[in-house]
């Protein structure tokens, strides 16, 4: 009976044990069969997404850049198609190994290498950065019979930027480089680092640099499916890239060479512009350097070569660098003296030679005495003893308001980057400068050192050109630009970059007038005289000659002076007088006197724009006649774009291209 109940209880609890196992399989199959409705039904769409990650690869197809040519359709800056050799650091185990080994192959100079290692301490190890560039056709294809060799290191055929006119107006152009860690920060804080992926370039100076946004365009991106090493196998979808708009500039490059021409060697600065419309025609910042360096990362020896040299070709001169502009002045005193009725045009004062304050005199050039003199003759003759007292008369403060809407001392507005204001002095500005009481007080003196274009003031040779193309188009302000226009692409028309005048400034004519007729007296018989002897035209000018430094009362003596603390030449000028089609300003830094440096320079100029342009264009349309494409690399805007010649007239290279069209693709042998 007990062994009975035993049997029995055993049975119970074996029973119980299978009904809880039981019990535990099936929760277990439960919350297994959950889970699996939960990833297959609820969580599909996440998993089906990321399996098609895993498989996707999503490509960006960077922009073609706009390309940029001058009023008439010379190419400014194009791009051609060329081989680069590049290395994937992170992808390179023995990188000085590696190099020395394709060195074997193709020829791999120490500049190279030192380019090389400055990207690399730049970018990214993950980047591909380029050893060689330009490479020839031969060289690449050397280099492709043997890349097996090299894992890690890879030939392109990527469109590279290149300046076809050197350093002919690179101030102007200016230049494109690689992406900077600082350029990424600044993209990133803005917004637009998905627009630069796949680029490796970036606008730097110059045009390149302000119409950035304009020439780079809208990247595309491409979906492709590709196998668990990444090897694509199909295209999915893509999204065509936005190529950049091409830029016309206001510059005609046949005017600007010539302008570089005839300043030479000499240091100095010419700006010339169209006064009805604001056009720059010609932006010379002497000396130059070649922006084709820059693309591809200078080399160290070029880079110490520009940056250590005294005559600093890096500087544009015409935007950032602030002179006194001596008598060149004198033409907006005395319009000023005209309009705040301080002078009439018949007022005559006797000059002695010099003007006299507090027991100081302040002596004409030389100490020539003009005895009496109206304002036509202070104008031809240049006397300053007769702006001395007018400045005493009319006041800093008045001065400063009259010359402020001509753009002295003012941001022009120029579509160029690093712009300076320079100075314009008044009272409130040396209150503004100065901290002790004492230095913060104005004097008298001051201001009759601004009257001649002296003292405080210190003007961009910009503002200088700007003010005079004012006055030549009599008081109408045309905003200065070097684009004319942005041109048009397959969705868009072209578009003016300055459409209208910025303001008028209220001049009464028969007062801009009387100073217009005086300074076309200057070039038929006053200081500029012999420089416009014989010209075709009539031209109404002003020298100028600006103290470098102060000569504390002693007779200035060229010789007895180091040679960069001479001082400056200095012309402003329009032409014809009557309807004017030019107004340019000349700088030549310590150059002398304005009359015998600066004003012929400016005939040379005038000489091309009025007289033989036109016979320059004809022979430009009969060479293109003959030849059956365009002269000297002119492009002929068409609908659809600009077409052209490569350099030296090698095998033709479309200077636009589709925006999906890549750099051709390598017969590998």
């Amino acid at each position: 009976m007990v062994e009975l109940n035993h049997h029995r209880e055993q049975t119970r609890q074996f029973r119980l044990r299978l009904l809880v196992a039981g019990v535990v399989a099936l929760v277990c199959f439960g919350v297994l069969g959950t889970r699996f409705w939960w990833l297959q039904v609820v969580q599909h769409g996440d998993y089906v997404t990321r399996a098609d990650n895993n498989r996707i690869s999503v490509q960006p197809i960077p922009p073609r850049r706009g390309e940029i040519f001058d009023r008439n359709g010379v190419p400014l800056a194009r791009n051609v198609s060329t081989w680069t050799l590049e290395i994937v650091p992170a992808e390179v185990s023995r990188l000085e190994e590696v190099i020395d080994a394709v060195a074997e192959v193709i020829p791999v100079t120490p500049g190279d290498r030192r380019r090389f290692h400055r990207l690399r301490q730049d970018s990214s190890r993950f980047e591909s950065i380029p050893l060689r560039v330009n490479l020839s056709e031969a060289e690449a294809a050397l280099f492709a019979a043997q890349r097996f060799r090299f894992p890690g290191v890879n030939l392109e055929s990527r469109w590279m930027r290149e300046y076809p006119q050197g350093e002919t107006a690179a101030h102007v152009i200016g230049y494109i480089n690689r992406i900077s860690q600082g350029d990424a920060q600044r993209l990133e804080e803005e917004g637009r680092t998905a627009n630069y992926r796949g680029t490796q370039h970036i606008g730097k100076q110059g045009v390149e640099k302000s119409y950035e946004e304009v020439l780079h365009g809208q990247a595309g991106a491409v979906a492709l499916e590709v196998t668990a090493r990444g090897r694509p196998v199909r295209e999915l979808r893509r999204s065509e890239p936005v190529a950049g708009r091409d830029l016309r500039l206001s510059l005609d490059i046949h005017l600007q060479r010539i302008a570089e021409a005839t300043l030479g060697t000499q240091r100095g600065a010419i700006v010339a512009i169209e006064p009805a419309t604001g056009d720059v025609l010609a932006f010379v910042s002497q000396p130059s350097f070649d922006p084709n360096l820059f693309v591809n990362g200078i080399d160290i020896d070029n880079w110490r070569a520009l940056s250590d040299s005294p005559d600093r070709p890096l500087i544009n001169r015409p935007l950032s660098g602030t002179y006194p502009i001596g008598s060149t002045y004198k033409p907006f005193m005395a319009l000023a003296g005209l309009e705040y009725k301080v002078r009439g045009p018949n007022d005559v004062i006797h000059d002695p030679g010099f003007f006299e304050l507090a027991g100081h005199r302040f002596r004409n050039a030389g100490s020539v005495a003009y005895g009496a003199t109206n304002m036509h003759k202070s104008l031809v003759v240049s006397s300053d003893t007769y702006y001395y007292s007018l400045a005493s008369e009319l006041g800093v403060n008045r001065i400063h308001d009259f010359m402020k809407p001509f753009g002295f001392g003012q941001i022009t507005g120029i579509d160029l980057d690093g712009e300076k204001a320079g100075v314009l002095p008044s009272t409130d500005w040396k209150a503004r400068n100065y901290r002790k009481p004492e230095d913060q007080r104005w004097y008298n003196g001051e201001t009759v050192s601004v009257g001649i274009g002296q003292g405080y003031n210190a003007f961009t040779i910009l503002q200088l050109a700007q003010a005079t193309a004012v006055l030549a188009n009599n008081g109408v302000y045309m905003k200065p630009h070097v684009v004319k226009s942005i041109l048009a692409s397959k969705h868009e028309s072209e578009v003016l970059t300055v459409p209208k005048e910025s303001y008028t400034i209220a001049l009464e004519r028969r007062h801009i007038d009387l100073v217009k007729a005086a300074l076309a007296d200057v070039n038929r018989t006053g200081t500029a005289r012999r420089a416009f002897e014989g010209a075709p035209y009539v031209a109404a000018g002003k020298t100028g000659t600006a103290q470098v430094f102060s000569l504390r009362g002693e007779k200035y003596r060229a010789s007895a002076v180091a040679e960069r603390l001479r001082d400056h030449a200095l012309y402003m000028a329009f032409a014809p007088a009557d309807k004017p089609q030019i107004a340019l300003a000349v700088l030549v830094e310590n150059g002398g006197w304005g009359s015998s440096t600066a004003a012929p320079i400016a005939r040379r100029v005038f000489d091309y724009w009025l007289v033989e342009r036109a016979a320059v264009s004809q022979r430009l349309a009969a060479a293109e006649a003959a030849a059956g494409v365009p002269a000297d690399g002119v492009f002929a805007p068409t609908p659809s774009g600009m077409t052209g010649k490569t350099r030296q007239g090698a095998s033709c290279l479309s200077a636009r291209y589709s925006p999906t069209t890549a750099p051709r693709p390598f017969a590998f042998p």
